[in-house]
């Protein structure tokens, strides 16, 4: 019966107070680490400038994510729709490492043909931190 009360207790405060994030990090933990890894701080206008080139391939990030991405973006082949990158219009972007991860490792592969260099990512996380509402 008291755990039953406990759930009902958190639910409660849960529909009071919203959700927090249920993500073990951040946009902008991880645009830390990755600048850490890079030796230097993330440059949001070299990301955007990263974001939207195609890098001698036929897609640019901005292909499937939008330019800019604040709104909801559609895969280039498949037409899927894809949440906003911009973590102030999504607050859910970035917050899961791993999911981070191989998006980046996916992603830079389709657009690159090779993983993103730790700077790479930093830049382009500094951008999408900087897009406002």
């Amino acid at each position: 019966m008291k755990s039953i009360n406990n759930l009902l207790v958190t639910l409660i405060l849960m529909a009071i107070f919203g959700t927090a994030n249920a993500g073990d990090t951040t946009a902008i933990k991880q645009m830390q680490y990755w600048s850490d890894k890079a030796g230097t701080s993330g440059n949001s206008e070299k990301g955007k400038t990263f974001f939207t080139s195609t890098h001698g391939k036929e897609w640019s990030c901005s292909s499937c994510h939008g330019n800019p991405p604040t709104t909801q973006g559609k895969h280039a082949s498949t037409n899927k729709p894809i949440n906003p990158l911009a973590p102030s219009i999504n607050p859910d972007a970035f917050t899961d490492q791993a999911k981070s991860d191989k998006w980046f490792r996916r992603n830079c592969n389709d657009v690159l043909g090779r993983e993103c260099q730790p700077q790479e990512k930093a830049d382009i996380l500094a951008y999408l931190i900087s897009l406002k509402k």
